[in-house]
């Protein structure tokens, strides 16, 4: 594991420009996984990113390595099962450059840190690399006290498949 200085910094308004771009780059990764298509602009488009300036239970996290921009973390209230929760985990990356260096692990220990209450988090089950990242990262945190729940009823991904959930408190 390389030694970094890891930093989670909140995303203010000026900046929101500079995370649409990376919820770009994010998007045109994700649809491997959930197959969206880009818009007549060849855009993605994020439709709740203003509210992340706008709703008190949103949260958007600039990730940095050693003072560069290595991604990023957007964290609402608004988690999509009928569970209880405090917190979800909408969106979450890492640069390709930055990954398997402890870098997501890192920033993600920083915001529970944070953030204390009962959390969700969703995941593309074919997203395999994602996958496993979020079951160690969250089993290593929580010291294993979490639930997987795999293939959720009603739930599902542009692609429709099922998602896979996790559930822990911190």
């Amino acid at each position: 594991m390389i030694q970094m200085q890891i930093e989670t910094i909140p995303v203010t308004v000026d900046e929101k420009e500079i995370l649409k771009n990376l919820l770009e780059k994010y998007n045109f990764e994700f649809s491997e996984w959930d197959k969206r298509d880009v818009n007549d602009l060849g855009l993605y488009g994020y439709k709740y990113l203003d509210h992340y300036w706008t709703e008190k239970e949103r949260y958007a996290y600039f990730i940095k390595a050693d003072g560069k921009l290595a991604g990023f973390a957007m964290i609402n209230a608004y988690a999509d099962t009928d569970e209880p929760v405090d917190h979800g985990i909408a969106e979450f990356c890492i640069m390709p450059k930055y990954r398997r260096m402890g870098v997501g692990k890192a920033a993600l220990f920083q915001i529970l840190d944070r953030i204390h209450g009962k959390w969700h988090l969703k995941m593309h089950p074919r997203n395999i690399g994602a996958k496993s990242f979020w079951i160690n990262a969250i089993s290593e945190y929580t010291k294993g006290n979490y639930r997987l729940c795999e293939s959720v009823s009603g739930t599902k991904f542009d692609d429709g498949t099922p998602e896979d959930q996790i559930f822990f408190e911190n």
